[in-house]
């Protein structure tokens, strides 16, 4: 990663928008802006902890090893949103991994800063904590659907989630284009399985497809298939 000149305005992130105005020139003075590519590694699991980042620009996953030659997609963290927060506190060392989905540009605090700033603002210390009661309830629901729900119910879910999170293009196809592996680790199942469900979904014209590009034309009917058990 290489320090990005773009200046962000220090008002986007989750971080900014919940802390006092005062308190912005201190951020400014401490953050760092790093510009990513496409497919890099920002940090791994078990890295040491050093700090925390924030989404300026781009889309970045946050995934962890399951098993040895997989992963599984904890959640994806777009414009505004914090990441590398799960390695705070305990043994000091990061439990997931993250890695950009796309060019962009990522804000990074150091843990000393960050923590000064939880001291100091209230408000923002308020909202992460609602923020972390959140991830952890959906961490609980993916867990009882890797569990419980079938695998056509975990990728209509997967489907669902990622729409509602980036919206629709212009096309009417999700705003985010994922490799078919990235789909599959997201939806908590393999890439055979995943290409397989999906040309089921294909021909009961629940979705479209055009290379990357996912459309979805029955929403209903995807929510149906995640009450499916397996």
């Amino acid at each position: 990663m290489k320090k990005s000149k773009s200046e962000c305005d220090v008002n986007s992130c989750f971080m900014c928008r919940n802390c006092l105005k005062q308190w912005q020139p201190a951020i400014a003075a401490n953050k760092v802006n790093l510009k990513v590519k496409r497919g890099e590694v920002i940090f791994n699991e078990g890295d040491e902890v050093k700090g925390v980042y924030f989404v300026y620009d781009g889309v970045v996953k946050v995934h962890k090893k399951w098993g040895p030659d997989k992963e599984l997609i904890i959640r994806f963290a777009s414009k505004g949103a914090i990441f590398g927060h799960r390695g705070l506190g305990g043994n000091n060392v990061y439990p997931i991994s993250a890695t950009a989905l796309e060019d962009g540009i990522v804000c990074y605090v150091d843990t000393e800063f960050f923590e000064s700033t939880l001291k100091v603002n209230t408000e923002f210390t308020y909202n992460l904590m609602m923020f972390l009661v959140s991830e952890l309830q959906e961490s609980e629901k993916k867990m009882r659907n890797l569990a419980h729900m079938s695998v056509k119910g975990r990728v209509a879910q997967a489907l669902v989630s990622l729409r509602d999170q980036f919206g629709k293009k212009e096309d009417g196809s999700i705003n985010i284009e994922l490799s078919r592996q990235d789909l599959a680790s997201y939806a908590g199942a393999t890439y055979e399985t995943v290409f397989r469900v999906l040309n089921e979904m294909l021909k009961e014209n629940l979705i479209k497809t055009s290379g990357k590009k996912i459309i979805i034309n029955n929403r209903e009917q995807l929510l149906q298939l995640t009450a499916q058990e397996s």
